[in-house]
């Protein structure tokens, strides 16, 4: 269905031009974004502010580095490897499992060690990374994430993007991986996108390619019942990231490890926006009332005022 800009205006949407002039131009210093667009530093910095991370296995800087890789894997069931600089997804590798000298990804496809070098080579060479740069790989633990996720995904790990403005947690959706997404949570490739209740951490809403879904694709799993557990964590960890990076409009991507609560997978200085179709309203109305607040509110007031202001009913529940 097709809309109008004015309709879009109406509804507080707010498109690329203004998030970058007025969001990002107005409040990230363009100095802090390295701390962000590289996930080694984001993780080497959340460690000094006591936010839970994956572990590191091992880092590659160079190509000749790469004949040890199979020296740092060995022990490792399963591991991710990224690129630093990358975006969007691309250039992550998740082996679920080494059994009879294969790695075997989520989809059940077997790699060889040289499948993997290869790749890690790619990552070296800036395949993946913004503007095409030299890059590091990063070897990272698997996470065990939360079963209770089981059924509203495919083959993947499903992740909560949170954004944060001027450290108020104003908008959130969890993205679920698919099929057609290949099993990675990117709503591009086809992930389905779930509009979360800042006050409660429920479903209201889901999409998948603009269109509104109330069920995973793949497993048939209702969206409804859909309730991320340790909410307010996840929430006053969000809302740290402001004092972490200095960066007013941030857009943080967390999941839920069975054994270590919510973890912060990366950052994001540019936060896409898509997050307002998941959620069925647009952000500005929210972006208003934040910046008429006074500065130096302590994170949890910021989380507790956001649950109260921004609270939501879901749609999903009206009509399942």
């Amino acid at each position: 269905m097709w809309t109008t800009p004015a309709r879009l205006r109406a509804k507080g949407i707010i498109g690329m031009n203004r998030r970058n002039i007025r969001y990002i131009g107005r409040y990230n210093r363009r100095r802090l974004f390295p701390l962000v667009d590289d996930k080694l530093k984001t993780k080497l910095l959340a460690q000094e502010y006591g936010i839970t991370t994956p572990a590191l296995i091992g880092t590659v800087t160079t190509q000749f580095g790469i004949k040890q890789l199979g020296a740092t894997l060995s022990g490792h069931s399963g591991f991710v490897i990224k690129p630093a600089k990358g975006s969007g997804g691309k250039g992550i590798l998740v082996v679920e499992r080494f059994e009879d000298g294969r790695y075997i990804k989520p989809s059940g496809v077997q790699l060889t060690l040289a499948d993997v070098e290869r790749h890690v080579s790619n990552i070296l060479s800036g395949l993946y990374s913004l503007g095409g740069s030299p890059d590091v790989a990063l070897v990272e633990a698997l996470i065990n994430f939360d079963e209770s996720f089981a059924e509203y995904t495919y083959e993947g790990v499903p992740d909560i993007r949170v954004i944060v403005f001027q450290g108020y947690p104003v908008m959130a959706m969890m993205r679920l991986s698919t099929a057609a997404s290949d099993g990675k949570a990117n709503l591009h490739q086809g992930a389905v996108g779930v509009g979360i209740d800042i006050a409660s951490g429920t479903a209201i809403r889901g999409v998948q390619f603009d269109r509104t879904r109330h069920d995973h694709p793949d497993t048939g799993h209702e969206l409804a019942s859909l309730r991320i557990t340790d909410w307010g964590t996840l929430l006053r960890l969000a809302a740290g990231c402001f004092e972490m990076t200095g960066l007013g409009y941030l857009g943080t991507d967390m999941v839920l490890d069975r054994d270590h609560g919510p973890m912060l997978l990366e950052l994001n200085a540019r936060p896409g926006l898509a997050i307002q179709m998941a959620n069925g309203e647009g952000l500005r109305s929210r972006l208003d009332l934040v910046e008429r607040q006074p500065e130096g509110v302590a994170a949890e007031e910021r989380v507790a005022f956001a649950q109260h202001h921004f609270a939501r009913s879901s749609e999903l529940r009206e009509t399942a």
